[in-house]
């Protein structure tokens, strides 16, 4: 299996020249940078000051080509979905570092917006980072390690979760439990779920995600 621990994909520069805000879009399962990043071009007209960045997952993903993992669900038992996340944390935690650096942007100057495996990469790395990013979005995840989760944070970033009734991939319950379990650590969510959806997003999910992001970015 090949492990990358540096980070790298695609990215759109900030309409206005000068990026003051800066959203981190993290992948799913199987997935790639190039996916993600297509939701730039939606929301920059609303966000022309915000620098928005795809990084690929730091594992090549079997059977998917061109596709990456950022750890290996398939073949991980349910159980040992906590393990995978927490070894892909610090390397999603450093690109952020890095790339704050990069924009000279400080973390409530940012916000993650994951899709499934992403968005449980966002929910676990956003509350462990000492300070307080601006939000974080998830699309079709779930919470991991939600027992540790109120001993564990650090911050409590405002969270938007959007979830489709009819995903087979990760069931709708999920936003509900994730929900519950936010809001039972201290954390602002606001949660949305969408009529008949399987696993992706849709023009609502996308305007909320929209909303969200030019509420809570400078």
């Amino acid at each position: 299996m090949t492990i990358s621990k540096q980070l790298d994909g695609p990215r759109q520069e900030a309409q206005s020249g000068q990026a003051t805000s800066l959203v981190i879009l993290v992948h799913g399962y199987g997935s790639n940078g190039a996916d993600l990043i297509s939701l730039a071009p939606l929301w920059s007209d609303m966000l022309p000051h915000t620098a928005f960045v795809s990084p690929n997952a730091p594992q090549i993903c079997p059977g998917a080509p061109g596709g990456y993992q950022w750890w290996d669900i398939a073949a991980a038992p349910r159980s040992d979905r906590a393990a995978g996340v927490r070894q892909a944390a610090p390397i999603l935690d450093a690109f952020i570092d890095q790339q704050l650096a990069h924009y000279g942007l400080s973390d409530d100057r940012l916000a993650l917006v994951g899709f499934s495996q992403g968005t449980m990469m966002s929910l676990h790395v956003a509350p462990r980072r000492a300070k307080t990013m601006a939000g974080v979005i998830g699309y079709s995840g779930r919470l991991i390690a939600a027992e540790t989760l109120a001993s564990e944070a650090l911050s409590k970033p405002p969270v938007l979760l959007v979830h489709g009734d009819a995903d087979p991939m990760v069931p709708v319950a999920s936003i509900y439990e994730a929900k519950t379990a936010l809001e039972a650590a201290g954390f602002a969510v606001s949660g949305y779920v969408a009529p008949g959806l399987g696993h992706s997003i849709d023009g609502q999910g996308l305007q909320l995600g929209a909303d969200f992001l030019k509420r809570q970015l400078p």
